[in-house]
């Protein structure tokens, strides 16, 4: 069973016990998410598209929060005495992902 998700602008495909890395979510270590967006959802070879999303329910524990490798952003323009070298590191979170199921009509 497996499914994909969108967070970040981004999308992952995950499975149960994955360690995915996304954009910081702006929530505390340690706590446990729901993730809302599914695009696809796969159970014994069957692929649920963009329907009926309410009815699956993906669990996701905040493992901790980092920076990711630096990125050196240079411009310069030749004979003109013109060099800017910018740098940008992207914060990111790490997701462990604890579950994928779908809802029963209790929950």
């Amino acid at each position: 069973m497996y499914a994909i998700i969108e967070t970040g602008g981004k999308q992952f495909k995950i499975k149960k016990n994955y360690i995915i890395k996304v954009e910081k979510i702006n929530k505390n270590v340690g706590e446990i998410i729901k993730l809302k967006t599914i695009i696809l959802f796969n159970k014994k070879n069957k692929i649920i598209i963009n329907k009926n999303k309410e009815k699956y329910l993906i669990l996701a524990k905040i493992k901790k929060h980092i920076k990711d490798k630096k990125i050196n952003i240079i411009k310069f323009k030749r004979r003109k005495n013109y060099k800017r070298k910018i740098g940008h590191r992207q914060k990111l979170t790490i997701l462990k992902i604890l579950s994928i199921k779908e809802k029963t009509n209790g929950s």
